[in-house]
């Protein structure tokens, strides 16, 4: 891991090495934090977080789902994630990783008495599923893990516990030879990648599943955002693994996946088996916009 010098703790730089909590740390066995993904980009103006602010809201909506009561304010952690990348020396692009969850002094399911901390990491890094997936995509299976029902956790929340599912469909499709995994909703739809949302092109149309199943993803709304800048057809409705393997397209967006085409799903080679020309069209729009050469965008950048 590319380590930085300082992370920021309940509104302290403490030096990266001595960023620690207690073994008995509330959210260390019940799971119950809640965590968001940033990123800055090096433009030619320095240094830009993109969507400072939706990351931020999202942050604190979803300690609201899960009912913990942050013990800094929005404002602060805003302007959090700002001071973490002015006192690291970052010479390339990074990852920002706020956590709110539950620290030490109260054991047991109730979580209510445990105390509250924030931090905010931050570290160089580069493409999540590579520099070679990016270009020529990557090869994908369908999960046997479901994803996390709505009857049995709140998916609407960027929650730790949420993640436990992901992990172990990662784990599987690495395992298996693949790189990746789609993990089915409980009614056999097409919900989403282990930490992405999904694209499949098919005559000229981009299709992406509602989120009813999934995370209200800040790169999906980006994407569909870029998709009618360039009066490209939508549609939001549900996808079968089987209509994946016929389509023309598949890519996967997220902060840290960025735009990622897929290649191939469960051994079916998908189009000509390479990154599509539209997934090659927003992929290069998308990197305009967050390395602030896109004029029209350049609200979306917080520049440091």
């Amino acid at each position: 891991m590319n380590e930085a010098k300082y992370i920021w703790m309940d509104g302290e730089m403490v030096p990266w090495a001595e960023a620690k909590v207690h073994v008995l740390t509330h959210t260390l066995h019940y799971g119950n934090a809640v965590f968001e993904g940033t990123r800055a980009y090096q433009t030619a103006d320095g240094l830009a977080i993109f969507k400072l602010e939706e990351h931020c809201k999202r942050l604190y909506n979803s300690a609201k789902i899960v009912a913990i009561d942050p013990n800094v304010t929005y404002e602060i952690v805003k302007q959090a994630h700002i001071d973490i990348l002015k006192c690291n020396d970052f010479k390339e692009n990074v990852y920002l990783r706020p956590l709110i969850y539950l620290g030490y002094g109260q054991m047991g399911v109730y979580h209510k008495n445990a105390p509250v901390h924030t931090m905010i990491a931050a570290w160089e890094w580069g493409a999540y599923l590579g520099d070679e997936g990016l270009e020529n995509g990557i090869k994908c299976c369908t999960s046997s893990i479901t994803r996390n029902p709505n009857r049995s956790t709140f998916g609407k929340a960027k929650a730790a516990a949420n993640y436990l599912n992901s992990q172990m469909a990662k784990y599987e499709a690495i395992e298996n030879g693949f790189e990746e995994a789609l993990m089915l909703d409980e009614n056999g739809f097409i919900a989403e990648g282990t930490g992405e949302c999904i694209f499949v092109v098919r005559d000229g149309v981009l299709i992406s599943p509602p989120n009813d199943n999934s995370l209200e993803s800040i790169t999906q709304a980006t994407i569909l955002e870029l998709a009618k800048d360039f009066n490209i057809p939508i549609e939001r409705r549900n996808i079968t693994r089987d209509e994946i393997y016929i389509a023309d397209e598949v890519f996967l967006t997220g902060t840290a996946a960025e735009v990622t085409p897929v290649k191939s799903l469960d051994h079916r080679e998908i189009g000509n088996g390479s990154r599509g020309e539209m997934s090659k069209t927003l992929q290069a729009v998308y990197f305009d916009v967050v390395h602030g050469r896109d004029d029209k965008y350049k609200d979306y950048l917080t520049y440091i």
